[in-house]
């Protein structure tokens, strides 16, 4: 294993987390579209780590539900997640165009499942 981009990956994880937990808290002016993109490419990067960790190859990928099966292959455990992964998957892209817009309740929510999904994924992290 290549620590040192387990370690790249959890940094970029974090920064979504970062982004994500300061702009849900805004009360003026809401940005829940960008909430929501940043709890979903925070749980996506924790899942990416999480193969880098166990040697799993991956393709460029914003799919939450491909990651979450590449995951279970090798700890079925993440069957747990599979619900906050379901809930975080529409917002990778759909959300960042004309069209879809999320509210503040589901931020709120987008928020909830990540920081679920990032405490589990951190369980298994070295």
């Amino acid at each position: 294993m290549n620590e040192a981009y387990l370690k790249e990956w959890v940094r970029k994880a974090e920064e979504d987390y970062t982004v994500a937990t300061t702009l849900v808290r805004k009360r003026k002016n809401p940005t829940p579209n960008a909430v929501s993109f940043h709890c979903q490419q925070c749980a996506e990067k924790y899942l990416k780590a999480y193969l880098v960790q166990r040697q799993v190859p991956f393709p460029k990928t914003h799919d939450l539900l491909e990651l979450h099966k590449l995951c279970l292959a090798v700890n079925p455990a993440f069957e747990l997640i599979g619900d906050l992964l379901d809930q975080l998957h529409p917002y990778s892209v759909a959300f960042r165009y004309p069209g879809e817009d999320a509210t503040v309740e589901e931020a709120k929510a987008t928020v909830k499942a990540m920081k679920a999904v990032r405490r589990f994924v951190r369980g298994f992290l070295i």
